[in-house]
Order: C-alpha cells, then sequence, then structure tokens
C-alpha cells in the first residue's frame, strides 16, 4: 500500500491512503497520523490494506484527487532521524578527493549521523538559504520507517521492522562542513531540514525490486531540468537497510516512528551520473585538480524520483527549488 500526510493545518497532517497509480486517496479509517498508525501497527495495517485493495479496484465513492502539493512529509517530524553511508564509493571518493586514505572499517562498520527530526521539509518545499555562500547541496537516498526493535537486534531482525520506504533529498551545506567536522563533534548546523517523497510505500509493492534489503531501482535525479544521475540503488549498496538499522540498534532500542536514511545513492559506473553535487565536485578534482560545478543557487530546482518497470512513478516526486530564508 502507499500512504500519505495531508496538510490540514496542524502538525502532523492527516493519514490518507494513496491508489497505485497516485491519482486518488482516501482518508485512513481510525487512525488520524501515519505515527498513530505506526504506534499500532498489527491492529492498524490490515484496516489500511483492506483500504488500498478497495481504493484500487475503484470500489469507493467520493474519494480525493491526490496531489503532491497538498502533503506533507508521511511523517512531518519524527522521533528519530538517523541517516547512514551505505554506499562506500561515495565516501571513497569524498577521502580520495582530499588526498585522505580509506579506513578498512568503513567496510565493516557504517557510517551514520543523527539528523534533525523535529521538522521535515514537504516534497514540494522550498529548500531555505540563508546565505548562497554556505554551498546548498542535493542528496538522493532511500529512507525506511521502522516498527519498534530491541536493542541488540540482528540485521535480520531489523530488516523485519521495516514498516515503508520513502525517497530522500538531504540537503547539506556543504561549505559549513569542514569547520564543523574540524571540532570532532559531527554534523550539525550543515545538516538543515530534510525533505522526503510524497508518498511511503510498504516494501511489498516493489515487488521483486524489493530484496535483500535493498532498492533494485534507478534514482532519477534532475537539476534545473537536466537529468544529472539515474544511479542503481541496489548496486554498490554496501550495508543493507537491515545492517544499518541493527547498527542504530546496537546500543539502543529503536521505536516506531524511526526513520532511517542509506546515504547518497552512488555507483562506481560513473556514466550513471550522481546524485549529490559533492561527488560531482570530487571527481572534477581528481580529474583536474580543482571543481569546476557550482553548488546550488536561489532558483535552482531539483526533481528526484524513482519509476517502477513500467515507466511509472513510485513515491512521487521531491521537487524543490532553493529559496532565500522565509518565516515558516
Amino acid at each position: 500500500m502507499k500512504l500519505a500526510t495531508l496538510k490540514d493545518g496542524t502538525r502532523d497532517g492527516r493519514l490518507v491512503v494513496v491508489s497505485r497509480n497516485l491519482s486518488h486517496a482516501a482518508p485512513a479509517p481510525h487512525v488520524k497520523t501515519l505515527q498513530a498508525a505506526l504506534d499500532d501497527w498489527d491492529t492498524i495495517a490490515p484496516e489500511l490494506e483492506a483500504l488500498s485493495a478497495r481504493l484500487n479496484q475503484g470500489m469507493i465513492a467520493g474519494t480525493m484527487a491526490f496531489s503532491a502539493e497538498e502533503c506533507l512529509s508521511p511523517l512531518p517530524r519524527a522521533y528519530q532521524w538517523a541517516d547512514g553511508s551505505a554506499y562506500v564509493n561515495h565516501v571513497e571518493l569524498v577521502r580520495k578527493a582530499r588526498g585522505a586514505d580509506m579506513p578498512p572499517s568503513f567496510w565493516t562498520d557504517p557510517l551514520m549521523y543523527q539528523g534533525g527530526s523535529d521538522t521535515f521539509l514537504a516534497p514540494t518545499q522550498a529548500i531555505p538559504l540563508a546565505d548562497a555562500a554556505w554551498g546548498c547541496d542535493l542528496e538522493a537516498e532511500i529512507a525506511v520507517i521502522t516498527g519498534d526493535l530491541a536493542l541488540g537486534s540482528t540485521p535480520a531482525q531489523a530488516g523485519q521492522a521495516i514498516r515503508l520506504l520513502m525517497l530522500v533529498n538531504d540537503v547539506s551545506l556543504r561549505n559549513l562542513i569542514p569547520a564543523e567536522l574540524a571540532k570532532g563533534f559531527g554534523f550539525f548546523q550543515s545538516k538543515p531540514a530534510t525533505a522526503f517523497s510524497p508518498v511511503a510505500v510498504t516494501p511489498d509493492e516493489l515487488g521483486a525490486d524489493w530484496r535483500d534489503g535493498r532498492v533494485h531501482r534507478p534514482m532519477t535525479v534532475h537539476w534545473n531540468g537536466k537529468k544529472v544521475g539515474q544511479p542503481d540503488c541496489g548496486t554498490d549498496m554496501v550495508f543493507h537497510f537491515g545492517q544499518l538499522i541493527a547498527h542504530v540498534a546496537r546500543t539502543r532500542n529503536v521505536r516506531a516512528g524511526s526513520i532511517v536514511g542509506s546515504g547518497t545513492i552512488s555507483n562506481v559506473d560513473r556514466s550513471r551520473g550522481y546524485c549529490c553535487i559533492a561527488e560531482k565536485r570530487m571527481l572534477e578534482t581528481i580529474e583536474h585538480g580543482a571543481p569546476q560545478t557550482e553548488f546550488m543557487r536561489y532558483g535552482d530546482r531539483v526533481r528526484i524520483e524513482m519509476f517502477d518497470g513500467a515507466g511509472k512513478s513510485i513515491f512521487g516526486a521531491i521537487e524543490q527549488a532553493v529559496s532565500p530564508t522565509t518565516d515558516e
């Protein structure tokens, strides 16, 4: 099934079930928000699945037209947002560009940071940027939403806790990162609010393209109308989602509504393009000695989307423009 959260004037919005072709939606029964559904998933999920089946069969009268413009993030705010770096090729390029060696542990122990989760950007909401000199970058990723998981759970157990999948634009302010990391305490101001796809889907919506804890579909990224990347998400993903979630659970319980990201999609095959500008700049630095591509400017637009084998959008699109900071 496919789920979304519509704007209704509240912080957490209103949960709806969305048709497979993303054309129509129906309000969820007996529960108002996605977090409430996740908190009681074993009871609520069957009701949502039954509604989804009727919706896709055209058996529900009075459904509403679905539009990404009316959506908040599927979880407008979350108890936890932890982003990994499962595509080690991306990390290797970062380090190579600055002449740093790759520690062997990076291939066996996931990198992860904890991002801000008190507010997320809606899928078509502008990326607010106070200063263009901060180096605004897009990062196209996949994320999962979990159910409850106990401390010390194995990757196999963690995989069973995956409830939903989403696309991500994990916005980065690249020029703030070096000074922050030099403090030895990780990202903070360099990682502003994140955007997620209009729709979150259960893994079974992907059919055979969801296997081994990975999504085996291309991620399509457009920047100012030009396709700049279409890497395959299943290729070169060193750590699958079960491993990433188990990494979170190593020292703590993971609770329903936690979001865990894959990190920037990246393929070794450079012909597949890029999912973040920094990677393009790294390759330019390696080849030419200095980056040639600038980061995003005011008015720049990014579109992140994934299509099924028939060419139909699975999650809807994240479509954002970079805008001077506004009060919201």
